[in-house]
């Protein structure tokens, strides 16, 4: 089984890649395949449908990735009650043949005070917009869930995407078993 985890913060120093660095761990510790993409550094091109970017090497990277994921890890900073530009350029190059009944789980960094939950829907709608099985649950970090080097600490935060992570492996393992060929 293989499940991509994306990290769709364009900050060099980001709490999103924290998440998104201990949920491949994790995954990893499960004995999952992580097929791992950073948009902050596998700089994408700006998406505008020319269908020479194909031949861009982060984007044949993010195709190839997606392609082959059984499922996704996603995670987002929340930036004006949104997801990063970065990660929704990033998801359009994509589109249904990748995320069509593949699940999904989903997390955002919060930062401003706002909490991060219209990031996690504005989220969660873009993913269903690919035909995402997005899982019910899903996980925002706080500032205080991260060290100054922005390594998730927090023991809760930790469990949480633990639990996100194997709900995540369960459900691919359930949809793999029973994919249609």
């Amino acid at each position: 089984m293989k499940i991509m985890v994306i990290a769709g913060s364009p900050t060099a120093e980001s709490r999103t890649r924290g998440i998104a660095q201990f949920a491949a761990e994790t995954l990893k510790q499960m004995n999952v395949e992580v097929l791992y993409f950073d948009v902050g550094i596998d700089k994408l091109p700006l998406f505008t449908g020319d269908a020479t970017t194909a031949q861009n090497e982060a984007v044949k990277k993010l195709a190839e990735y997606a392609e082959q994921a059984d499922g996704f890890f996603v995670t987002s900073p929340e930036y004006h009650s949104g997801i990063s530009g970065a990660l929704k350029n990033a998801l359009d190059f994509l589109g249904g043949k990748h995320f069509k009944n593949k699940p999904s789980a989903i997390a955002v960094a919060a930062g401003g005070g706002k909490g991060g939950m219209n990031a996690l829907t504005n989220l969660r709608t873009v993913l269903r917009g690919v035909y995402s099985l997005v899982l019910p649950d899903q996980f925002i970090a706080d500032p205080v869930n991260f060290d100054e080097g922005n390594v998730l600490v927090d023991e809760l935060a930790q469990t949480r995407v633990r639990e996100l992570a194997l709900q995540l492996k369960e459900l691919t393992e359930v949809v793999s078993v029973n994919k249609v060929k």
